[in-house]
């Protein structure tokens, strides 16, 4: 049992979802502060909740999936986190129509649900289904700060 325990958390993958996990949460809190505190649209309410999320996973994966590979320096810092933001807004582009999906057209059982709530769940599909971009990009556009080899000296 400790083997398997200690090869899931070897597993980037495996530290990708958690951080990803904990990125649902802060997802899921900035959508309700962007509706219910802000006042905002549905679609708004999105892309805020996405900005924030995608700020928090990236600090996450930085400091615990790829930090062996993370950038230094204020310019390899935000240059990482631009390229997060892009790479992961291709994620997030299958998240939100995934989202925009079930939140207007409502399949069941999220037709059951009053219309105010349907955001929350719809949500979380959207970023399940984003999940497989945005490490795939991740793991080989974004975290590559000490695996940047200078090209051969030319004689």
């Amino acid at each position: 049992m400790k083997e398997l325990i200690a090869k899931l958390a070897a597993s980037k993958l495996v530290r990708f979802g958690a951080v990803g996990g904990a990125g649902m949460f802060v997802n899921l809190a900035a959508l309700a502060v962007a509706k219910e505190l802000l006042g905002l649209h549905d679609l708004v309410a999105w892309f805020f909740g996405f900005f924030v999320s995608v700020t928090f996973t990236w600090w996450g994966n930085r400091t615990f999936t790829f930090h062996e590979h993370k950038s230094t320096g204020h310019s390899g810092i935000l240059a990482e986190w631009f390229r997060f933001f892009l790479t992961n807004s291709f994620g997030a582009a299958t998240n939100v129509c995934v989202y925009a999906v079930l939140l207007w057209w409502s399949p069941w059982p999220l037709s059951l649900m009053r219309t105010d709530l349907r955001a929350y769940p719809a949500l979380c599909v959207g970023v399940l289904v984003g999940l497989i971009f945005n490490y795939t990009l991740s793991k080989r556009l974004v975290f590559r700060g000490k695996n940047i080899t200078p090209p051969p000296a030319q004689p």
